[in-house]
C-alpha cells in the first residue's frame, strides 16, 4: 500500500450566487477537469442572516447531481414535481437532476444563529445525463457515525468504512462522503478506492495530509493524485474536521453552462432552448 500526494491545494475566494447568497467557492468551472466527477462546491457559512436569506429560488439543473450537506441551520426547498421539504442542521439531500428538474432551495433564520453548509456538484456521464431526476434525503439520525482506533470519528454519507456503509447509495460515480474528525496529536489513514479522484475540505483545525508533514487549516481544499492507495492525516497540538470526497472519474467532455451540464454545445443549447419554450420537464 503506498500513500497519495497532495496534486495541489486552493483557498476557498468569496462569491455571490442565487438572488444575493454570499458564499465561499473552493472549486468550480475554473479547476475542471482536474475534480472530474466533481464540478464545484460552495461553502455558505454565516451568521449574518442578510447573506444567506435571498436563497435560490426557482432555477432549473440537467446533467448532473446536487448535494447539499447542511451542518447547521435550515433550508426550505420545493421542485417542479411537487416534491418539498426542509432539510435541517446533519441532514443531506442527494438529488439527480437527470433529464431535467426545476427547484429552489430558500434558507431560513437559522435557529443558532448560525448557517452552515456546503453544496458539492457532481456530474452525470452521457449515457445517464437524461435519466429520470430523483432524490435521496437523509436525516441526521440516520447518517451512521463509525469510531475508529484513536477517537477517530467518521460520518458515512456515502460509501463504506470498517464494514459500514453509509445511506446514499446507487450513484453512478460511485462516490465516498465522509464527514470525519481526528483529535489532536493523532494518526489517521484511510483506504481510498482504486482510481477514483478524490479531495478534501477543511471545517477546522489543523493536520497535515500527506507524507510531507505540511499543515493545512480551515476553508483549504486538497485534491489528491490518482496514484496510491491511502490517506494519511496527522494532528498535532489541535484537532481537525474535514469533509472527504471521491468518485469515479468520468473522462467526457463537459459543456457547462449556469446550472446545466451537458457534453456538448448543442446539447446546452437545446436544453436552454427548451426551458424558454416549456419543455424543459420530460417526467
Amino acid at each position: 500500500m503506498s500513500y497519495r500526494k497532495i496534486q495541489e491545494s486552493l483557498k476557498s475566494v468569496p462569491t455571490i450566487e442565487g438572488a444575493g447568497v454570499r458564499l465561499k467557492r473552493a472549486f468550480g468551472h475554473a479547476e475542471l477537469p482536474r475534480f472530474d466527477p466533481f464540478l464545484m462546491l460552495d461553502d455558505f457559512h454565516s451568521s449574518d442572516p442578510a447573506d444567506y436569506l435571498a436563497g435560490f429560488p426557482w432555477h432549473p439543473h440537467r446533467g448532473i447531481e446536487t448535494i447539499t450537506y447542511l451542518l447547521e441551520g435550515v433550508v426550505e426547498h420545493g421542485d417542479s414535481m411537487g416534491n418539498k421539504g426542509t432539510i435541517e442542521a446533519g441532514d443531506v439531500q442527494w438529488m439527480t437532476a437527470g433529464s431535467g428538474i426545476i427547484h429552489q432551495e430558500m434558507p431560513k433564520e437559522s435557529p443558532t444563529g448560525t448557517m452552515w453548509g456546503f453544496q458539492f456538484w457532481a456530474n452525470l456521464p452521457a449515457a445517464r445525463k437524461m435519466i429520470s431526476p430523483r432524490y435521496q434525503e437523509v436525516k441526521a439520525a440516520d447518517i451512521p457515525e463509525v469510531v475508529p482506533p484513536g477517537g477517530v470519528t467518521v460520518k458515512v454519507i456515502a460509501g463504506t468504512v470498517n464494514g459500514v456503509q453509509g445511506p446514499i447509495k446507487d450513484i453512478v460515480i460511485e462516490p465516498e462522503l465522509l464527514d470525519i474528525t481526528v483529535p489532536a496529536g493523532t494518526r489517521y489513514e484511510h483506504l481510498l478506492p482504486g482510481g477514483h479522484t478524490a479531495f478534501t475540505y477543511i471545517l477546522s483545525g489543523e493536520a497535515s495530509f500527506d507524507e510531507s508533514g505540511k499543515g493545512y487549516r480551515r476553508e483549504t481544499i486538497l485534491l489528491f493524485q490518482r496514484e496510491g492507495d491511502l490517506i494519511k492525516v496527522e494532528t498535532r497540538q489541535e484537532p481537525v474536521r474535514f469533509v472527504l470526497a471521491s468518485g469515479k472519474p468520468l473522462g467526457e467532455p463537459v459543456a457547462w453552462g449556469g446550472p446545466i451540464v451537458m457534453n456538448s454545445k448543442e446539447e446546452l443549447q437545446q436544453a436552454f432552448e427548451e426551458y424558454g419554450k416549456g419543455t424543459f420537464i420530460k417526467q
